[in-house]
């Protein structure tokens, strides 16, 4: 990332065929970190982190935001078709809003001045923006989907959370004490690697 103090904005450029390969290639990438999920002591079981969201930051922050938006869509896709869904693609659609609400705030702070400065503050705000979005969607979208695609009720999700935290006793206290929590982490986690491997591989991917 830049040191420079000041940069002038540019429009994104048109995505041309070398601009698809390489959003393909960190698809690709985020594909397989998908694989390797970590489960979480504050959570329950069906929360794991992944860092699928670190290949679209970098598509973001290297090739703009629109750029890391279908990176994060071709992900998803592929990622449906592989392992199909239990939720008629509700869940699908509501990762997609989560992983966008980090990565494409941070990409839109960071290109209007390419700075370290400005990527730290715009993964900031990605990672605060993410985690409100993340658990309005839990609440209203994803886990009323998931109760019903699995046959019971949100209450029987919730005990699953008191399992782990005795403080989660109802669906609010299970989103303050786990899809907070698992949010704020995830996108501090991604902002900390990408933060430390962007400057060594952004020119293979940076559109000029």
């Amino acid at each position: 990332m830049s040191t420079e103090t000041k940069t002038a904005v540019h429009s994104e450029p048109r995505l041309g065929v070398k601009a698809l390969v390489k959003i393909g290639m960190l698809a690709a990438v985020a594909i397989i970190l998908m694989l390797f999920e970590i489960p979480l002591p504050f959570a329950p079981s069906f929360y794991e982190i992944d860092f699928s969201e670190v290949p679209v930051l970098v598509g973001c922050f290297a090739m703009g935001p629109f750029a890391g938006a279908l990176i994060e869509f071709v992900k998803i896709l592929l990622n449906f078709v592989v392992t199909g869904t239990d939720t008629a693609g509700v869940g699908e659609i509501a990762n997609f809003i989560i992983g966008c609400s980090l990565c494409v705030p941070a990409g839109l702070i960071y290109r209007r001045n390419r700075t370290r400065k400005n990527a730290l503050i715009g993964m900031a705000v990605g990672t605060v923006t993410m985690t409100v979005i993340g658990c309005f969607i839990n609440a209203f979208v994803l886990l009323p989907t998931y109760a019903v695609a699995f046959g019971m009720p949100i209450d029987a999700l919730v005990s699953m959370g008191t399992a782990v935290n005795s403080h989660i006793t109802n669906l609010f206290t299970f989103v303050m004490f786990a899809v907070a929590p698992f949010n704020l982490l995830k996108g501090v986690l991604v902002s900390v690697i990408v933060f430390l491997i962007y400057k060594k591989i952004s020119p293979v991917f940076r559109m000029h």
